[in-house]
């Protein structure tokens, strides 16, 4: 088969541009006598403009005054801020109305230790807020603010059905200028940052800047699947590593947060030895199941008899890939329930019944473990690199 004619490529819209490649791909097709057997699908989108316009108006911007003193468990994340004379601190961020009531949700290090919060919505329009809770292990904060009629607002979709290579936006106040759309793809799933004891982040390489904490995620049909939280780059700008919190995370914790105002985890009371898997050589497939390095005392773990050296391979039938996989299935577990765990000792396998209790302050506040260790009772930590951020610590 010969080609019968030429096909131009300057198009004067984006649609014909488009077109006129998947024109050239069924050429192709043809040339090759068949081997495709149909032209690929376009590799970009028209326009991200409807899917903008209907979501931008639950986008809001977070304004915080923030005392002295304040303390985050997660460093040098994106945002602004400047120290006035008073020695508060003021922070910018983004958030994103949840329920037409007026619930927000945004990052825990954008609210800090707030003296006064203030929201801006897309049209103009400004209102106090107040902090129903924070939850600083996930970063997450719910606020609300009171209004004489239905907001607008934003429904949450189910990040574990978002892949690798699927578009996004990100909407936000990248260094306070207001609303701005970025698009891009998921590049990874289920990233490890060293951010805190249960990271699992999306990431992505639409653009994220100082500014952007705490604003959603969007897939495209419109729903949140991820709250934008960190970025890593030398420069302090967007080098197109960004890092949400998946959805399927902060539908639990501000459930939890709306509803008592912090969030109660399970306790096991183990640390986890994450030094093997980090000096075993790439490409080398790790054996399911973690070592536990230390039982703290008084812990359920030492009450039901796990033992230093045992190897946990399951928990409640789901076998335990790494130390994050079980800690979130410890968190997850509520207090006085009872898990079924499976351990390899001395080379047998023995079934171990745990009752679970819920995680102590003191325990969810730590943020210095052991390098090597995981700590927080059941929560890995493996003393990696500095969290990834910029341009600030919000």
């Amino acid at each position: 088969m010969t080609n019968s004619g030429s096909i131009t490529l300057n198009f004067p819209s984006l649609r014909a541009r488009w077109r006129s490649r998947l024109l050239v791909a069924v050429a192709a097709a043809g040339l090759l006598g068949g081997a495709l057997a149909a032209a690929p699908p376009a590799l970009a989108r028209e326009s991200f403009a409807e899917l903008a316009r209907t979501v931008s108006p639950a986008v809001v911007n977070v304004a915080v005054v923030q005392a002295p003193g304040g303390r985050s468990t997660i460093p040098r994340r994106f945002g602004q801020q400047q120290p006035p004379p008073n020695g508060n601190t003021r922070a910018l961020g983004s958030g994103f109305i949840i329920d037409p009531t007026g619930y927000i949700v945004t990052n825990s290090h954008v609210v800090g230790n707030p003296v006064e919060v203030r929201i801006t919505m897309a049209d103009g329009r400004e209102f106090p807020a107040r902090v129903v809770g924070q939850d600083e292990l996930t970063d997450l904060a719910v606020l609300k603010i009171d209004a004489t009629e239905a907001l607008p607002s934003v429904a949450f979709g189910d990040s574990q059905r978002a892949q690798v290579g699927d578009w996004v936006i990100a909407v936000g106040n990248p260094f306070g200028l207001g609303g701005t759309v970025t698009a891009g793809i998921i590049s990874a799933r289920s990233r490890e940052i060293g951010a805190g004891p249960y990271d699992d982040f999306i990431q992505l390489d639409a653009a994220i800047n100082s500014g952007n904490s705490g604003g959603p995620l969007f897939n495209m049909e419109g729903q949140v699947i991820g709250v934008n939280t960190a970025i890593f780059s030398p420069s302090g700008g967007s080098v197109g590593l960004g890092f949400a919190i998946p959805s399927t995370i902060v539908q639990s914790v501000v459930q939890q947060l709306r509803e008592q105002g912090r969030v109660a985890r399970g306790w096991l009371g183990v640390s986890m030895d994450t030094r093997d898997a980090a000096k075993r050589a790439p490409g080398v497939r790790r054996d399911p199941g973690v070592r536990v390095s230390e039982v703290q005392p008084g812990s359920p773990a030492q009450r039901a008899g796990i033992r230093v050296g045992d190897v946990i391979l399951r928990y409640n039938d789901r076998e335990i890939q790494g130390p994050r996989h079980l800690a979130w299935s410890v968190a997850e577990t509520r207090a006085g329930e009872q898990a079924r765990i499976v351990v390899r000792r001395d080379g047998r396998e023995e079934t171990i019944n745990v009752t679970i209790a819920q995680q102590p302050a003191q325990v969810a506040g730590a943020r210095t473990p052991e390098p090597g260790k995981g700590g927080n009772g059941a929560a890995p930590r493996n003393g990696g690199p500095t969290p990834p951020g910029g341009g600030g610590s919000k």
